[in-house]
């Protein structure tokens, strides 16, 4: 057998090299980017480490071989200062040659420790997820990918006006985090993983502080509501919550004063909204109201007085909030537009147009339509016995055969049919008997009271804030006082 043949190494020529380097502009983005990614998972100390190596390469390289026998050796002082990146040169003869290179890997190690970019978009009405993603750069194939990431992937097809969608890129400009920011307590983040997106949800606990606002009634209640420091909303649940035992467009009496204990949610020091009102007293005319807010084992929330009558009567006083009744219940009333003696069948609450009106119990619609002297109305059944109308309307929020509950919104006061302004006609029948609406509340139904086995929890629950809502009302009562005298 012959000597094996050894394959010789064929040396590089010129046309090598040019085709090298013809290709090699095309590669450096990507080698670029790809070293910028290895920088990125390097810790501080190593980039001081990766530093000092590069320097020496970089004297290796540029002090000639006659000099460095010339000279023992070449000694750098390398003194880092307090940021760990500063070097001096001692006695170097080419130091000259290197401020480009130290320049260069700063400005790789700066892009590394750069600042990740967030782009808010805050939903508006008629945007889609497809024009949010596109305004911050992404194409289709992100919407997709974020949407096939499970239930919470799919509900971003329902985004709702005031809600925000976040892009965060990284430092290379690549996408790292898709969140959903429904409110300050609950978010929903995507994060990017091998083409798919992961979820992590955040919900968040509010602190929440109980505070205490007292008022005297000079005029309205919302007037006094609004001094005392109420917000509408708070102003509307306490009306609400005293609307069993009194019509605050009727009963409402200069001199009423009121204390009420509710709660206010709070994230990162800022306050969200109000919450629940835990405890409430109101002064009519003298007789004082008590309501505290109860929760029971099977979580149903009610307000009841101290002795644990409910709040809730079976019919609200009134189907709206701070107005005035601009013509009562009167069987012999002159029409204002026809001017022929008419029986007036209900009350007349004047308001403005879009005030809401609501449900005085529980019941289903059984008309919700209009006609030429109606206007816009509905008509709801309350059992057997009972029905109630409400006309006038600008609109109507229910639908014939809904089921409502009382409070629930059914409409806005308007001015649709015959009227001369603004106002919600509300009639009240029993057996199909037009009745008068401000004194039939008096021979209905009485609120349930608490059965006796729950009377000792129900004191319990409510002891500490019967006394503390006392407190308050007792001191502001006399802080009145001495204001008159």
């Amino acid at each position: 057998m012959g000597n094996p043949r050894h394959a010789t190494p064929r040396k590089a020529t010129t046309r090598d090299s040019a085709a090298f380097g013809a290709a090699l502009p095309k590669y450096v983005p990507h080698l670029k980017k790809s070293t910028l990614r290895l920088l990125g998972k390097l810790t501080r100390i190593h980039l001081v480490v990766l530093s000092l190596a590069m320097c020496s390469i970089v004297l290796a390289v540029t002090v000639p071989f006659g000099e460095a026998r010339k000279s023992d050796r070449v000694v750098i002082d390398l003194t880092l200062n307090s940021d760990g990146f500063d070097t001096q040169d001692a006695q170097n003869p080419n130091a000259q040659d290197m401020p480009s290179a130290l320049q260069q890997l700063e400005q790789i190690t700066a892009a590394k420790i750069e600042a990740p970019k967030t782009e808010v978009r805050e939903v508006k009405r008629g945007d889609t997820l497809s024009g949010i993603f596109a305004s911050a750069g992404l194409g289709a194939n992100s919407v997709h990918a974020v949407m096939r990431a499970g239930p919470e992937g799919k509900a971003l097809a329902t985004l709702m006006p005031g809600e925000s969608i976040n892009f965060e890129f990284d430092h290379l400009g690549d996408l790292a985090r898709v969140s959903r920011v429904k409110s300050p307590l609950e978010t929903t983040h995507f994060l990017p993983d091998a083409g798919e997106f992961q979820i992590e949800s955040v919900v968040r606990e509010p602190e929440i502080k109980r505070i205490h606002r007292s008022g005297i009634v000079d005029s309205s209640l919302s007037l006094a509501a609004e001094k005392a420091g109420l917000s509408a909303s708070t102003t509307m649940n306490m009306a609400n919550i005293f609307g069993g035992v009194m019509d605050f467009a009727l009963d409402v009496r200069g001199g009423d004063r009121f204390t009420i204990i509710y709660e206010e949610h709070y994230i990162d020091g800022k306050k969200l909204k109000d919450g629940a009102i835990v405890a409430a007293q109101y002064v009519n005319a003298g007789t004082e109201f008590n309501a505290f807010r109860y929760v029971h084992n099977n979580g149903e929330v009610g307000y009841y007085n101290e002795e644990g009558v409910s709040m809730r009567k079976v019919f609200l006083r009134a189907p709206l909030d701070f107005t005035r009744v601009s013509s009562s219940f009167n069987l012999r009333r002159l029409h204002p537009i026809t001017k022929k003696v008419r029986p007036h069948r209900g009350i007349d609450y004047a308001a403005r147009t879009g005030t809401a009106v609501f449900s005085v119990g529980d019941g289903r619609v059984v008309t919700s339509g209009y006609s030429k002297s109606n206007g816009k109305y509905v008509i709801i059944r309350h059992g057997d016995a009972y029905t109630t109308k409400y006309l006038h309307l600008h609109k109507r929020n229910v639908k014939r055969g809904q089921r409502v509950k009382q409070g629930q919104i059914i409409g806005q006061v308007g001015c649709t049919g015959l009227c001369t302004g603004p106002h919600l006609h509300y009639e009240f029948l029993v057996n199909g008997v037009h009745r008068n609406p401000r004194t039939i509340i008096k021979k209905l139904p009485k609120a349930k009271k608490l059965a006796k086995a729950k009377l000792p929890a129900f004191n319990s629950a409510i002891d500490s804030r019967r006394e503390i809502l006392q407190h308050f009302s007792q001191q502001f009562e006399l802080a009145a006082l001495q204001q008159v005298e």
